[in-house]
């Protein structure tokens, strides 16, 4: 069975297709400039790939043409298109949908009805189902949430100290993201390891331009950084975190900024960048502390401390822990903010080897911890697209 992965961002599209019986990635590529030019990277493994600049004034445009590659003679990977048994998508937040599922129009409708809440990811990942939809009516579309791993959270968790009311007539709650991954990759270093999951106490810290960590107790999510919405916890590259929220309304007042005007800073210019003035890309910001720059020190000095305080909350929270995992883009290749968020936890139990986290291969799992640390170190490179498929395959097969 072939499961086709779809990730629709505002005027991107990310794409894989899946040989389920395998496990093998027939095809992967990434449709860029949506609604602008239009360009496409189709990658098929041991063969080179193909760019082209393409017209792509909508995602539907974007959509037929992954189709027309996936079955093209010459850099195709299937005959034709009905050999794809299903269509996985992938949504930032399910609301209520609290697992994976096929969806119909009652779904669709209830996705549509909270955009309010999911204003960025929301639309455009509804873009992708209806091209799908459009271009293969008889094809199911299967919604994977990255909330869907929070929904066991126990009202302590999920609910704010705020007035109840506003929890049931605004969803105002916890959610969590970055759900997909932590399911994923806290599962295979258990795998990796050799334990238990049932039985292993876990911190996931996905770091990369999104952060987040999510504590994992026996196969459980009990508690995550991220909250209402993905800007609570870590400073992000562009996202400020956890902040005092007193500040939002002491500066609308001595800047005259609307509230929606503010909202944006804290999205998308604050953070490493907005603290660094650098760049949002931890790579820039590290390269300027070397030379010098404090604020960019600082900016990486912030990241790091605030997720030690994250990991040490969850590890009281469920009276211990077995495994650190790193991953996403900072956690699996950023070896010294790995080195720094894992030094001086020795309390934990948790000690690095400083060699195999400097000098160890990237890509692969890897065990970065020293051998005589109570805990386990590692680095998952996370694969959100195989959970993806591997949900949708269970839906349809």
């Amino acid at each position: 069975m072939k499961i086709l992965v779809i990730n629709a961002g505002s005027s991107s599209l990310k794409y894989q297709l899946f040989d389920m019986e395998s496990g093998k990635v027939l095809a992967k590529g990434l449709c860029e400039k949506i609604g602008l030019s239009g360009a496409i990277t189709h990658k098929r493994p041991g063969k080179e790939n193909y760019e082209a600049d393409y017209p792509m004034p909508t995602h539907n445009e974007a959509i037929a043409l992954v189709l027309k590659l996936l079955t093209d003679a010459e850099y195709g990977v299937i005959a034709d298109v009905s050999e794809i048994s299903a269509v996985g998508h992938r949504f930032a937040h399910g609301g209520k949908l609290n697992k994976s599922c096929l969806l119909g129009e009652e779904e669709i409708k209830y996705i549509e009805s909270i955009i309010p809440i999911n204003p960025l990811h929301g639309p455009p990942a509804l873009k992708g189902v209806a091209a799908c939809m459009a271009l293969m009516p008889d094809t199911p579309q299967a919604g994977v949430f990255d909330t869907s791993f929070y929904s066991g959270f126990e009202p302590k968790t999920y609910i704010y100290p705020l007035p109840y009311e506003w929890y049931e007539k605004y969803g105002v709650r916890r959610y969590g993201f970055h759900g997909t991954s932590h399911r994923y990759v806290s599962a295979e270093a258990c795998k990796f390891l050799g334990l238990d999951y049932n039985s292993t106490k876990i911190v996931s810290c996905h770091i990369g331009s999104g952060s987040s960590i999510t504590a994992v107790d026996c196969g459980k999510a009990i508690d995550t950084s991220l909250g209402f919405t993905p800007q609570e916890g870590l400073p992000m590259g562009t996202r400020c975190g956890s902040i005092d929220p007193s500040i939002i309304p002491y500066i609308i007042e001595q800047t005259g900024m609307t509230a929606a005007e503010v909202n944006d800073i804290m999205n998308k210019k604050s953070g490493l960048l907005g603290v660094s003035g650098v760049s949002n890309d931890a790579r820039d910001v590290w390269a300027a502390a070397d030379q010098g720059n404090e604020r960019a020190k600082l900016a990486m000095e912030l990241l790091v401390h605030y997720a030690k305080k994250i990991i040490g909350s969850y590890v009281a929270e469920m009276n211990g822990i077995d495994v650190l995992i790193f991953t996403a883009g900072l956690g699996e290749n950023d070896r010294l903010t790995r080195q720094l968020i894992g030094d001086n936890l020795e309390f934990f139990g948790i000690k690095l080897d400083r060699e195999a986290n400097m000098n160890g291969p990237r890509g692969e799992n890897l065990i970065i911890s020293a051998p005589d640390s109570k805990v386990k170190v590692v680095v998952i490179p996370t694969d959100e697209e195989y959970m993806i498929a591997s949900d949708t395959f269970e839906l349809v097969k």
